[in-house]
C-alpha cells in the first residue's frame, strides 16, 4: 500500500516512520526544503526516543521517501494524510490556513481517486471545509474526480509516541463512505491483527473526540492543582490525596499529579480551540475556561514560593532551573512552565542557569543569551540561592545531594513535580513542593 503524509512535523514524521516499519510505502511531503534535505541525509528535526533508528530503517528499505511537492506524489498513492500544524489564532481558535492550503494543492493536482485524511487536530466541521476547497479547485480545472475525506486524529504522547502508534488504546476514524472505511481498515490492519481496536464513527464525532479527550486530561491536571493549593492551605498532602482518589476504580490514577502546570503542543492550544469552537456555536465551555485559568496561574506557583521564601528580596539572586522541556523524553518547549518561570526570574533581576538533558538547543531559541547554559545539573547549581526542579527527567532523580549541598550558596530546592522525598532534606536542603 502507498500513502502520502503532508506535514513532516512531530505527528507526520512519527506516523510516516511507523507506517513504513509495517511495510507501507510512505511519501513524506513538506514545504520546508531544508528539513526535507536533512531527512534525506538522516538528520531528524525533533527528539523522540527510537525515531531516528526507525527513520533510518525505513529509508534504507526504500519505504520512506522525502519531497516537497504534493503534485509529484499524488499519482502514486491511495491515501493522503494531512498532518500540518494548526497553531492557535489570536482569538484562541485553530488556524486552518495550512490545512486548507494542503486541500487546495490536492484539488489542483489530483488525477485519480484518493482518500484525504485529516490527521491534524482540527475543530468540528473542518472536513466540510477541506471537501469544499478540493471540490472548488476541481471546478476551476473543469474536472470531476471522485475523492473522499476522513478524520483520523492522533493520540500520541511525546516521549512515548512510537509505542502509542504501534500499540494504541484505540484508533479513531471518522468516515462517511464504505470506500473510505475499507481503505482505512486495510491500512491499520497490520497493527491491530490480534485486537482490531479501530473505532469507526461519523467525521464530526471523530473531530470532536480528539478535543474532548485532551480537554478531559487537562481538566484532571488543573483539578489536582487546585486541590494542591487547598492542601497547602489546610495542611494536607496532595500526594496522599492522589493515592486515595486514584484507588477509586471510577477515577483511576492517571493525570492526577499536581505540579507547576501543563504545556506542550496539544493541551494548551486544544483547550483554547475547544473553548472558541463552543463560542462560535453559541455555547460556552465554562469548566474548560476555568481549567485554562488554573493552568496559567499554576505556571507562576514556583516563582511565588521563591519570592515568599526570601521575603520578596530576590533581586540579584542566582538560581538553577532543572528541566526546560514541557515533559520528559522530548525537547519540546512550547507553552512550557519553565519558560514562564525563567521569564519571571529574569524580570525580577535574578541570574539564571539552566540545564536539560535534550532541550538545550531548543532553549536557545526561546531564551537567547539571557541565561547561563550549564553542562550538567551540578555545574548549574554552583553558588546558587535556589534550585528549581521543573521537568521530571529520570536523570534528575538521584543526584549526589552532599555534593550539591557543598556547591550551592543557599540550600533551597523548589520541586515543581513532587519527585523528591527525604534525601535532599537529610542533606540539609529546604524542600518546597506542590500541595505539601
Amino acid at each position: 500500500m502507498r500513502i502520502a503524509i503532508v506535514g513532516i512535523g512531530y505527528v507526520g514524521l512519527v506516523s510516516a516512520a511507523c507506517f513504513a516499519s509495517l511495510g507501507v510505502e510512505v511519501f513524506c511531503v513538506d514545504v520546508d526544503a531544508e528539513k526535507i534535505d536533512g531527512l534525506r541525509r538522516g538528520i531528524i528535526p525533533i527528539y523522540e526516543p527510537g525515531l531516528e533508528e526507525l527513520v533510518r530503517q525505513g529509508t534504507e528499505a526504500g519505504r520512506l521517501h522525502f519531497g516537497t511537492s504534493i503534485a509529484d506524489v499524488l499519482p502514486h498513492v491511495e491515501i493522503v494524510f494531512s498532518a500540518v500544524g494548526t497553531p492557535p489564532d489570536e482569538d484562541g481558535s485553530a488556524d486552518l490556513r495550512h490545512v486548507l492550503s494542503v486541500a487546495r494543492a490536492i484539488g489542483e493536482a489530483m488525477t485519480d481517486y484518493c482518500l484525504v485524511v485529516t490527521k491534524s487536530t482540527v475543530p468540528v466541521g473542518t472536513w466540510q471545509k477541506v471537501q469544499a476547497v478540493i471540490a472548488e479547485q476541481q471546478r476551476q480545472r473543469g474536472v470531476s474526480i471522485p475523492f473522499d475525506v476522513a478524520s483520523n486524529p492522533e493520540f500520541l504522547k511525546e516521549g512515548n509516541a512510537i509505542r502509542d502508534f504501534m500499540m494504541p488504546d484505540r484508533v479513531v476514524v471518522g468516515v462517511n463512505t464504505e470506500r473510505a472505511k475499507e481503505l482505512m481498515t486495510r491500512l491499520y490492519k497490520p497493527i491491530l491483527l490480534n485486537n482490531f481496536r479501530v473505532l469507526f464513527m461519523d467525521i464530526p464525532s471523530a473531530e470532536m473526540t480528539k478535543y474532548a479527550a485532551n480537554a478531559m486530561l487537562a481538566t484532571r491536571i488543573s483539578f489536582m492543582n487546585e486541590v494542591a493549593r487547598l492542601c497547602e492551605a489546610v495542611g494536607a498532602n496532595v500526594s496522599e490525596v492522589r493515592k486515595g482518589m486514584g484507588a477509586d476504580a471510577r477515577i483511576g490514577s492517571k493525570f492526577l499529579y499536581a505540579g507547576c502546570g501543563y504545556g506542550g503542543s496539544c493541551f494548551p492550544k486544544d483547550v483554547q480551540a475547544f473553548i472558541q469552537t463552543a463560542r462560535e456555536h453559541g455555547s460556552r465551555m465554562q469548566i474548560l475556561e476555568a481549567v485554562e485559568a488554573v493552568n496559567e496561574a499554576q505556571k507562576h506557583v514556583l516563582f511565588e514560593k521563591f519570592v515568599v521564601h526570601y521575603g520578596g528580596q530576590v533581586k540579584g539572586r542566582k538560581v538553577a532551573v532543572w528541566g526546560l522541556a514541557f515533559k520528559p523524553e522530548t525537547d519540546d518547549m512550547r507553552q512550557a512552565p519553565s519558560v514562564v518561570l525563567i521569564e519571571s526570574l529574569l524580570q525580577a533581576g535574578c541570574e539564571v542557569a539552566v540545564f536539560d538533558p535534550v532541550a538545550m538547543d531548543e532553549a536557545r531559541r526561546y531564551l537567547g543569551q539571557r541565561v547561563r547554559y550549564a553542562e550538567d545539573l551540578y555545574s548549574s547549581a554552583l553558588d546558587v540561592d535556589a534550585i528549581f526542579h521543573v521537568t521530571e527527567w529520570k536523570a534528575f532523580r538521584m543526584p549526589t545531594w552532599e555534593v550539591l549541598r557543598r556547591s550551592v550558596r543557599e540550600p533551597l530546592l523548589i520541586d515543581g513535580r513532587n519527585v523528591f522525598d527525604r534525601e535532599p532534606v537529610e542533606a540539609g536542603f529546604t524542600l518546597l513542593q506542590i500541595g505539601q
